[in-house]
């Protein structure tokens, strides 16, 4: 489904040239500390629902928000890096890579009934299921010609 095509990744689709783009990703190479900027999310198309499946380790519940404004499906997840009062500078670790921050990924839910979505978060997988709206089926009438 269009709707559910994440908004970068449509804005590219549909031909927006940005000239810009190949040095701000040779600047990220060079910056990037090898943290994950967003989460994966499988797109499901069941029939009657779409199911959105995001991989989300070592998140607590607590620290994941979804929310719905307009048509716009958000889902952010924030990790903090827990504080320890040790004597070393680093607190013991020789080589950190789990990455701390707040992640996010927004969808557009056109043509989603958004009332009935339901969300769930077992081993580290979010899931979200968004029914379709039923399509309206044309009413065909028989005009009588006077």
């Amino acid at each position: 489904m269009f709707e559910l095509i994440p908004f970068a990744t449509r804005r590219s689709a549909l031909g927006s040239f940005d000239p810009f783009r190949g040095f701000e990703d040779l600047d990220r190479m060079f910056r990037d500390t090898g943290s994950i900027r967003d989460f994966k999310t499988d797109v499901k198309d069941t029939g009657d629902a779409f199911e959105l499946e995001c991989d989300l380790p070592g998140f607590k519940k607590e620290d994941i928000k979804v929310d719905l404004e307009n048509e716009t499906l958000t889902i952010k997840a924030e990790r903090r890096l827990e504080k320890e009062t040790k004597d070393d500078k680093n607190g013991g670790y020789l080589h950190r890579e789990r990455s701390f921050g707040s992640f996010s990924r927004s969808f557009d839910v056109t043509g989603v009934k958004t009332e009935d979505i339901k969300c769930s978060y077992t081993d580290g997988v979010l899931k979200i299921v968004l029914p379709k709206l039923e399509e309206k089926k044309p009413e065909t009438k028989h005009l009588e010609i006077v």
